[in-house]
């Protein structure tokens, strides 16, 4: 499945939504603050829906996460002491227990 028909099946999620919250609104009012929370949440949902076409639309649009991230090995031997030696222990204080 291409981005683009991921893009058009959430559109139709949202054109469905959409009538969804318009029945709602003709039952219940437009005055509830429920329904009119759920009215600003659908539009803003449309409105990133059209950002992510957008950016997705232009060349050299960012690379798929999992492109992105890569496994970073974390050596099992102990870190070298002189790396922390003028660091204070963050909630614990100073080494020399005298405050600053």
């Amino acid at each position: 499945m291409s981005v683009n028909d991921d893009l058009n099946a959430i559109q139709r999620s949202l054109d469905e939504l959409g009538r969804s919250v318009d029945r709602l609104e003709r039952q219940l009012g437009k005055g509830g603050l429920e329904v009119r929370r759920l009215r600003t949440h659908s539009e803003h949902l449309r409105d990133d829906l059209a950002l992510l076409r957008d950016s997705a639309g232009r060349p050299g649009r960012q690379q798929p996460i999992e492109q992105i991230q890569q496994m970073v090995q974390v050596p099992d031997a102990p870190y070298d002491a002189s790396l922390w030696r003028d660091a204070d222990e963050e909630g614990l204080g100073s080494r020399v227990r005298r405050a600053p």
